[in-house]
């Protein structure tokens, strides 16, 4: 076959394969993404792409298809920051920084004291450097990532709404611009241990530059956005304006070049969450149009998740100190994350939910890691393997188990009703609304479809949900006044 017919059937394959297994996870009450995750597993390398089926480990990889990961990171970013509207920030704007900034250095320092110390033990043991200190330095700084994606994806599939789900999306963003920055910082201190030498522009000047850089791009992507915006009237050319500035800002982000001693580049993340930021703050219908991108891409983001489960590397199980690294690695990330979002939760006075609970939606860990992790390679010798193999491993485990968790952690704290959307359902309301007023009022010209869909779907979901609740506690209160009267 030729390229281009290898690359309509993998990605064909890839999406049947996501969607099916996404309704048998349905079924035993798994998110979507663990399925989709699941999926790229099974048409990986390491099972089914062995017989020719999916992706394989020489022409058909499927770090082929970057491009597309690369793009879909860009469409979850721009969508996380639209979270950052200017009315919710003013309500927990300080409280999601404290806690995004505290939470990442906390759990930074907790895996590398943990990892130091396995190292020091194992040379020790062992009597030679197989786990050097440079390693569990950079790993420390890898711990500060979250991955946006799995998150945003249960917050949609559950439709999550409430205080947890409030302050997640900021500080999952914030999460991801701190551990850039710590990263870099590592990374030139694990320089420094290795060859004796300090190098301030890699470890200080580079990665505040990349930061600044980041929001100065996507400060003027989405003015430019705006303007453009203005011109089309059409909700379909919206749409495609919206798809336009998202790739443009990919594109642009993605260039890196030297001036002088001093590296130039961009974080894409940061740049497409920026750009969301500033679009629905400065636009009057931005929250129609994420609206309709979100539809749009849909597709996108199932083939960058089964994308993402073909790339897990399974060969990491077969080192016996890597899978005890990664052990204590992920253990003692968990015990960070989670701590450190309690404590900062609670020195800022949060919600009881959200000292609870938000710690365990941080778990999820992938793209920025991932990004990380290749970046290391770059350190050379054993510390570059050894951090993409532990990353690899970590990552394999997050992604399969963190999705659930972050389910578990957002239906105990309330934030999911315990009822997925139910389209058609909502739809058969919408349409006996708009005809209800239509017989009401046959001579307007106002009965908006769209609206009265959304306020449908609000109604199932929600208000319906709580007069179950209210129906249930009543009838509980009627059943135990009952048993004191028979008493």
């Amino acid at each position: 076959m030729t390229t281009s017919s290898t690359i309509f059937l993998t990605l064909s394959i890839a999406l049947l394969a996501g969607l099916l297994l996404s309704r048998l996870a349905k079924k035993v009450e798994l998110p979507a993404v663990t399925a989709y995750l699941v999926a790229g597993v099974i048409i990986g390398p390491f099972l089914l792409g062995q017989f020719g089926i999916g992706f394989n480990s020489t022409t058909n990889s499927p770090h082929n298809y970057s491009m597309l990961c690369d793009l879909a990171l860009g469409f979850i970013a721009f969508a996380i920051g639209n979270e950052f509207r200017l009315s919710h920030l003013k309500k927990i704007g300080k409280q999601a920084t404290v806690i995004g900034i505290f939470q990442a250095i906390f759990t930074t320092l907790v895996v590398d004291t943990a990892l130091i110390t396995l190292s020091v033990i194992l040379k020790n043991v062992s009597g030679s450097d197989i786990f050097p200190l440079p390693a569990a330095i950079i790993l420390g700084a890898v711990a500060t990532a979250t991955a946006p994606a799995a998150t945003l994806m249960v917050v949609r599939q559950y439709k999550a709404k409430g205080p947890v789900t409030d302050i997640l999306l900021p500080v999952v963003a914030l999460d991801d611009a701190v551990g850039l920055v710590v990263f870099a910082i590592s990374f030139g201190v694990a320089k420094a241990i290795n060859t004796n030498t300090v190098d301030l522009v890699s470890m200080l000047v580079n990665p505040l530059l990349e930061v600044v850089l980041s929001i100065a791009l996507s400060a003027i992507m989405g003015y430019l956005f705006t303007f453009c915006e203005k011109f089309f009237l059409s909700r379909s050319k919206r749409m495609a304006v919206s798809v336009t500035f998202v790739m443009l800002t990919v594109a642009i982000s993605s260039l890196k070049f030297n001036i002088g001693g001093v590296h130039i580049a961009f974080s894409s993340l940061l740049a497409c969450m920026m750009l969301g930021t500033i679009f629905c703050n400065i636009c009057d219908f931005s929250e129609e149009l994420m609206e309709r991108a979100d539809r749009w891409t849909a597709p996108l983001l199932v083939l960058f998740f089964v994308i993402s489960g073909a790339e897990l590397d399974l060969s990491v199980f077969s080192n016996w100190v890597f899978v005890l690294i990664g052990v204590a690695y992920i253990v003692f990330r968990c015990i960070g994350k989670y701590f450190g979002a309690s404590i900062s939760a609670k020195a800022t006075h949060c919600n009881e939910n959200i000292v609870k609970y938000l710690g365990i939606t941080l778990f999820p860990q992938a793209g920025v890691a991932l990004g990380m992790a290749s970046q290391a390679i770059a350190f050379g010798g054993e510390t570059g393997t050894i951090v993409q193999s532990i990353t690899l491993f970590s990552v394999l485990i997050y992604e399969l188990v963190g999705p659930y968790l972050t389910k578990v952690a957002l239906t105990n704290a309330g934030d999911i009703s315990g009822k997925e959307f139910n389209a058609r359902e909502a739809a058969r309301i919408a349409i006996q609304k708009k005809r209800a007023a239509e017989k009401a009022n046959p001579k307007s010209q106002s009965h908006n479809a769209y609206r009265h869909f959304f306020n449908s779907a609000y109604d199932y979901v929600f208000r319906r949900e709580h007069h179950e609740v209210q129906k249930q506690k009543a009838e509980n209160k009627g059943d135990n006044s009952e048993t004191k009267e028979n008493k």
